[in-house]
């Protein structure tokens, strides 16, 4: 009876160990809020994978920098604290000036042409990537980044001496380049700030102005289409090399879908938004050819300085694009 009972305790803890092993768990650390269109398509991969793997793969999406702060995902996902983690590239330009290239003002200012960039973008990150431990899943891109004003612009001049919304080093320059006066103003901030005069004018995504409410400050918005900073998936590469064949086969599958997927939310979501605006009594408008020139101007610039600091890779980037 003894032996007997032994057997059982022995086959139920082969079960319990079979089982630990039969299924792993990961987290995904990602920046944006669960509602935002790129933590919904996260969470739809997830579920991809966990279908697809039988339950034997289990990835959490930890949204809203509730795990780990934006600046932190890279490293986390690198040094094994996170299986794999959402970033957005254009962060860790100051690391390596290739992370920046969908930053580049007016160089691909399109759906169509950050898709393109991201083709010969992406062997360049894989490669730099493959050194620090890690592989890149997928990338998907921001709706494109358009000019807020508070008053009609015909051409860059027009933004000479105005308050300028600065947020970055490139958004920056922009505002030195055209003579407008850049004042840094932080996301949660940017409602307040047009609300009591401290920025009059911006480049930013629709979506950044339909959360905070522009058009209840702000008459103009132009359609430049200036950059479309992208999103992208990554994942340590020894957490992945230690997944079955199977689940590894699934993973990337799921990743392909997600990058077909969210390319078609970004779409979506850029044209909600403006919709949102339109509705509030914001004028969206396509520059005129004056500003289009002038702004052009302003990205050659801006890729000029770029390719300066990123040498012989940002050189090859740049060529295959440009081809």
């Amino acid at each position: 009876m003894r032996f007997h009972q032994a057997l059982i305790t022995a086959g139920a803890a082969l079960a319990l160990s079979f089982n630990a092993q039969a299924q792993t768990k990961w987290d995904l650390p990602a920046a944006y809020p669960a509602t935002n269109f790129h933590s919904v398509n996260l969470q739809q991969f997830a579920d991809d994978v966990d279908k697809a793997s039988g339950g034997k793969l289990k990835i959490t999406v930890h949204a809203n920098a509730s795990l780990f702060k934006a600046p932190e995902i890279k490293r986390a996902v690198q040094g094994g604290q996170a299986q794999i983690g959402e970033i957005l590239l254009v962060n860790f330009q100051n690391e390596w000036q290739i992370f920046g290239a969908d930053g580049i003002p007016f160089l691909a200012d399109s759906y169509d042409e950050a898709v393109k960039l991201w083709r010969v973008q992406k062997p360049l990150l894989e490669k730099k990537l493959a050194e620090q431990g890690m592989m890149v899943l997928y990338s998907v891109p921001w709706p494109p980044q358009g000019l807020y004003s508070k008053k009609a612009l015909n051409s860059a001049a027009d933004l000479k001496g105005m308050k300028w919304r600065a947020y970055s080093p490139a958004t920056a320059r922009i505002a030195e380049l055209v003579g407008a006066q850049p004042v840094t103003v932080q996301a949660a901030e940017v409602s307040q700030a047009f609300a009591t005069g401290v920025t009059e004018s911006m480049m930013s995504s629709g979506s950044t102005g339909a959360d905070a409410k522009l058009h209840e400050h702000v008459k103009f918005w132009y359609d430049t289409q200036a950059w479309l900073p992208k999103n992208a998936v990554i994942v340590n590469r020894a957490a992945f090399n230690a997944l079955d064949k199977t689940t590894q086969d699934a993973m990337l599958k799921a990743a392909a879908d997600a990058e077909v997927r969210g390319l078609a939310a970004s779409k979506k979501a850029n044209g909600d938004s403006l919709a949102v605006l339109r509705a509030g009594g914001m004028q969206i408008l396509p520059p005129s050819a004056q500003l289009k020139t002038d702004m052009k101007k302003v990205g050659d610039t801006l890729l000029k300085e770029w390719l300066d600091k990123a040498g012989p890779e940002g050189k090859q980037l740049v060529d295959a694009f440009l081809k």
